[in-house]
């Protein structure tokens, strides 16, 4: 009883709601809609589709030309992807002009969220750029034993924000690629040949020219030493306990430890078996007696 004098009150009966023309009218609204705003809505639905598929095919065009013309592969598929959903944010902001929904005010929110967003990230956003300048710049590649961001090892992959690197020690170290490029980069790898830097120290009462001579056939004597450009044996100081000697021999990139290494083997067994000493740091003490 107490519904059915709600319904009075609301001047609506039971009968109302089964009422043919109540829907009747809300069809009629519906058509009326459509035949507004129906062809805005396939015109979206179209552009959307479209131009979906146009974006997907630039963007891969793009990545194809890209690889052709030597790109990074890394810096290709993100690019590849930037294209990609720049070209989407442009088909789905023209599907909603097609619709006639105001695109200057979504616009403008857009572009202060971009804003926002940039001043939130904008330590990521130096790690990204500063991974673009590296990936066009190319000042390593991988497979490169580098010194970059305070670390020193093997370059074992490059992407947009940090870097990894693999240290002799086999420890893996992610370093974020604004590090890199805001200091000092050393590429061991970059040149085909390098030079080996030694200091040989002999004692003052050693002959001179017998240990240069001994130098010079043990440098000789080991052909992954380069002939062009020449090995320089020469005396560089006499230091306090020794007159010092310097070797500078080129070899091949490559083998730059295992001959260093070898090389400062040989030279102290050769030096002991000709009796050319290696002096150690020493002083010369006075002593005197002051009488009473």
């Amino acid at each position: 009883m107490a519904v059915s004098a709600h319904a009075a009150a609301q001047g609506e009966g039971p009968q109302d709601a089964l009422d043919p023309g109540g829907y009747l009218q809300y069809l009629q609204v519906a058509k009326d809609w459509l035949i507004a705003n129906g062809p805005g809505v396939v015109g979206a639905l179209v552009i959307l589709v479209a131009g979906r598929w146009l974006a997907m095919w630039l963007a891969s065009l793009g990545r194809k030309a890209m690889s052709k013309g030597g790109v990074e592969d890394t810096l290709s598929r993100f690019l590849g992807k930037l294209i990609y959903y720049g070209l989407l944010t442009a088909v789905i902001i023209a599907a909603a002009d097609q619709m006639g929904i105001k695109t200057t005010s979504f616009l403008a929110i857009l572009g202060a969220a971009g804003l926002a967003i940039g001043l939130a990230l904008k330590d990521s956003l130096s790690n990204f750029a500063s991974g673009v300048m590296l990936i066009l710049f190319r000042p390593f590649v991988v497979g490169d034993f580098v010194s970059a961001g305070g670390v020193s090892g093997t370059v074992q992959q490059i992407d947009i924000f940090s870097t990894i690197i693999l240290t002799p020690d086999n420890q893996k170290i992610i370093v974020p690629n604004g590090g890199i490029t805001s200091g000092v980069i050393t590429n061991v790898n970059s040149e085909p040949t390098r030079r080996i830097d030694l200091v040989v120290g002999i004692g003052y009462d050693d002959d001179i020219r017998k240990a240069k001579s001994t130098l010079e056939e043990i440098v000789r004597a080991d052909e992954r030493i380069l002939v062009d450009p020449a090995a320089t044996i020469a005396v560089s100081e006499l230091a306090d306990s020794s007159v010092n000697l310097v070797v500078r021999p080129w070899v091949q990139t490559a083998d730059y430890w295992k001959v260093r290494l070898e090389l400062i083997e040989k030279i102290k067994l050769t030096f002991d078996e000709k009796g050319i000493t290696f002096p150690y740091p020493q002083q010369d003490v006075h002593m005197y007696q002051q009488a009473d």
